[in-house]
């Protein structure tokens, strides 16, 4: 089948299942490049439609081109392929022929970025989505959304920095860029949205072509600057003194800086002591995993986009055992629904259960602590638990406690940092010691039984993690 015919015939598909202003939103955007062998190029205007259609419609879509006659083994990847707004307003892509008549755009990113740039914010690169209507309240993120929204009414009068942390996937970009979009709607207000990695490479490449005063015009001439993930400057000394410098010019100039991170601006290290008490000036506030009230309300939200409506059972299934974050909850959600849309037999508990199969076991990975892991070790070499973190190095608890500390490793998704402060080792310690168990399962089968038993017992298949 021709590869336009093919795509729009997804799309009649995709359109039957899915809420138009859902498929308007991130389908339409969608223009079909090549066909190469097994696998069809799809083409997106901008890096955060194509993170979000890979997390979060990459089977839908490739169940709909199956459905349309695609070939079993047919793949789909995207590809960013930047648009340009010609003066008359049209959209045409920098490999023009590659885009399908069939498929309607109504709204494309570089247009809605032309619109930004018009209103006096020429870095700002935001995702449509990020609204505060799009942002479910419960009592992990009232406070952190209370907040954004003071800066959003009043920015640099309400609180100057606002600085965000918490684990990944619970609303930190949401937020802020949430901030940014309510901006735009005020004439003559500029926003730049920077995430920390872009900022250090376009700071390096500005160092490399000798344009490093346009670099610091972009950033300190904004009335509101977003700063993604800004955790990653830490050990990056010079990159540390520039953002130093403009933030410095920006709080003087009564400008508007808003941070997120992983982690409260004391507790990264390698960031200088300058920028964590400059980070603390204004607000800091933390988004915490959502209650199950919250989980479910985010659910029948984000389920009111969808043509399929699930039953009450389900939602308080995906509720109850997807607890990490927000954006594994509509990840889960959204498999649910296709797989109900998408086939005639009834979506059950028991399918429910094997269809969530991997995301499951990553969230009983998430639930497993050091303290479960301690313990059973200590339990199964018959150790006291403080054996585990103490600094006796007997071989009778040497071993044990590398075995701990290599099943933390394996069992968890936690860093060798975190894991050393657990046991109050360095995170050398700890890297030896996994090392150390791993390179001796292979030559001593007590050994490996011996985690293997351990493992079983904290309910972990030891096949999962390769021993």
């Amino acid at each position: 089948m021709e590869m336009h015919e093919l795509w729009s015939q997804a799309c009649d598909h995709l359109k039957a299942v899915l809420h138009p202003d859902v498929f308007n939103r991130w389908i339409a955007i969608i223009h079909p490049i090549s066909m190469q062998g097994d696998t069809l190029m799809l083409g997106v205007d901008n890096d955060y439609y194509q993170t979000w259609l890979e997390d979060n419609y990459l089977q839908l879509i490739v169940s709909a081109l199956r459905s349309a006659g695609a070939r079993e083994s047919l793949s789909i990847q995207f590809e960013v392929r930047v648009l340009d707004v010609v003066a008359n307003g049209d959209a045409s892509s920098v490999a023009s022929s590659t885009t399908s008549p069939t498929v309607p755009a109504p709204e494309r990113p570089r247009m809605r970025a032309r619109r930004a740039r018009n209103n006096g914010a020429p870095h700002a690169t935001l995702n449509p989505k990020f609204t505060f209507e799009e942002f479910v309240i419960g009592p992990s993120n009232s406070f952190a959304h209370a907040a954004a929204l003071a800066v959003a009414q009043a920015p640099a009068r309400a609180y100057n920095p606002l600085y965000i942390y918490g684990q990944t996937g619970l609303g930190k970009t949401h937020l802020m860029q949430a901030i940014g979009q309510r901006a735009l709607h005020s004439d003559g207000v500029s926003v730049a949205y920077v995430s920390s990695e872009t900022l250090l490479n376009e700071y390096v490449s500005s160092i490399q072509a000798r344009t490093i005063t346009d670099f610091r015009n972009k950033y300190r001439s904004v009335d509101i600057l977003l700063v993604d993930d800004i955790h990653f400057l830490a050990g990056k000394e010079r990159i540390q003194e520039e953002f130093f410098h403009t933030f410095n010019a920006l709080y003087d100039a009564h400008k508007q800086i808003i941070m997120t991170s992983d982690r409260p601006a004391s507790e990264i290290a390698g960031l200088e002591k300058r920028l964590v008490s400059r980070f603390e000036w204004g607000l800091v506030t933390e988004l915490e995993k959502p209650d199950f009230e919250t989980r479910l309300a985010i659910l029948r939200y984000k389920q009111t986009h969808s043509k399929v409506q699930l039953a009450d059972d389900l939602l308080n299934f995906i509720a109850e055992n997807v607890k990490t974050n927000v954006r594994s909850l509509e990840g889960a959600l959204l498999r649910a629904l296709s797989f109900a849309s998408l086939n005639s037999q009834p979506l059950t508990l028991e399918s429910m259960r094997y269809l969530l199969k991997d995301l499951l076991d990553k969230e009983n990975l998430q639930d497993l602590t050091f303290d479960d892991i301690q313990r059973a070790v200590a339990e199964h070499f018959d150790l006291r638990l403080t054996d585990m973190s103490s600094k006796r190095r007997p071989r009778s608890v040497a071993q044990p406690r590398q075995v701990a500390m290599y099943l933390c490793r394996k069992l968890t998704r936690s860093s060798l940092p975190e894991i050393a402060d657990a046991f109050g080792k360095t995170h050398a310690t700890v890297l030896h010691a996994c090392r150390t168990i791993h390179d001796r399962l292979d030559v001593e089968p007590n050994l490996r039984e011996a985690v293997r038993t351990i493992a079983r017992k904290l309910s972990r298949d030891p096949i999962a993690f390769q021993l």
